[in-house]
């Protein structure tokens, strides 16, 4: 993510201007913070602001740093996020490095006295696939994930989600205890969810236990190890273009395992990705990685629910279930 690090070093520098003029200073935050108002939330992009909606509830306002249609890979601080950031009291965000940019706009921002709550603290993580072995890239390619990082995609398996909005609320309920019974209710009700969730979808892809799916980019680990599946991508990251090496590494694993479709992802539809699935006489299925959504989605954490319900019914398609979409 070397390119959103070069935009964030231009917009900082003009931003902070914006900033003081703001006078968001740290005698006006505690001037506010004692005034009544709910706690300030601010997080980062779709599945961590759906998480930190549904423990938070009416206890505290949520604001998305990265508008809900916009992906983290191509996120552009403007000076109004660094604004926000200076008047928050709580920073929500994924980690394992798909905010690469936060560190930096977050000591721009100046509030010395924010909390920040890391949703990925105690999940066991899976390696990123992206090396040169795997992918015929230059290993720690700058819009790859870095060798020997962690895969970043923990939100899509349930259960670490589970773990996520977990440690959302105990974040949220050490820094406003007012609303401690407020966030463990929350929290509870969206957490059965999940869990009803992961047993629903447990149900639907046991008979394909063992199956490879290959998805466009690395972003489906979590979901295959949690199903007892196996994944492989075309690419590490969506920004990387195929080599040939990919696309014949692909092909012969669609043609040993008799896949009915591709997995790709509903807001790349990549030229290559689609020409290889024509050319094998597969389809392509769609898998949202929830990364975006719209507006109106944005505020529903349901939406979650929603999503990943329609992605397992597309993971039966590959495989061939007329049951699937």
């Amino acid at each position: 993510m070397a390119h959103v690090r070069s935009w964030f070093a231009r917009a900082a520098a003009a931003a902070l201007v914006s900033v003081a003029l703001a006078g968001c200073g740290a005698s006006r935050l505690a001037a506010e913070r004692r005034s009544g108002d709910s706690l300030r939330v601010v997080t980062t992009f779709l599945p961590v602001t759906l998480f930190t909606r549904a423990v938070a509830g009416d206890c505290a306002t949520v604001t998305s740093l990265i508008p809900a249609g916009t992906s983290p890979h191509a996120f552009q601080a403007k000076p109004a996020d660094l604004a926000a950031l200076g008047r928050a009291q709580v920073l929500v965000k994924n980690g394992l490095e798909v905010e690469s940019f936060l560190d930096g706009l977050v000591a721009s921002a100046g509030n010395r006295t924010l909390t920040q709550i890391d949703s990925s603290r105690g999940v066991v993580t899976l390696p990123s696939s992206g090396d040169r072995a795997a992918h015929g890239q230059e290993a720690g390619h700058e819009h790859g994930h870095r060798r020997g990082a962690a895969n970043p995609h923990i939100w899509l398996d349930p259960l670490r989600a589970v773990q996520q909005v977990d440690t959302i609320r105990d974040g949220l309920m050490k820094v406003d205890p007012g609303c401690a019974r407020g966030y463990q209710r929350n929290a509870a009700a969206y957490t059965a969810r999940l869990r009803q969730l992961n047993e629903e979808i447990a149900r639907q892809l046991k008979p394909f236990a063992g199956r490879t799916f290959i998805a466009f980019h690395d972003f489906a680990p979590y979901v295959a190890q949690r199903y007892g599946l196996r994944a492989m991508s075309l690419v590490d990251v969506p920004e990387l273009n195929p080599s040939p090496a990919d696309l014949q590494r692909v092909t012969a694993a669609v043609k040993a395992s008799g896949l009915k479709a591709l997995v790709s992802e509903p807001q790349e539809g990549h030229r290559s990705f689609n020409a290889l699935a024509r050319d094998l006489g597969v389809r392509i299925v769609e898998f949202d990685p929830i990364e975006t959504a719209s507006d109106p989605e944005s505020e529903d954490p349901a939406t979650y629910v929603r999503v990943m319900r329609r992605n397992a019914a597309g993971l039966r398609q590959v495989f061939g279930d007329p049951g699937g979409p």
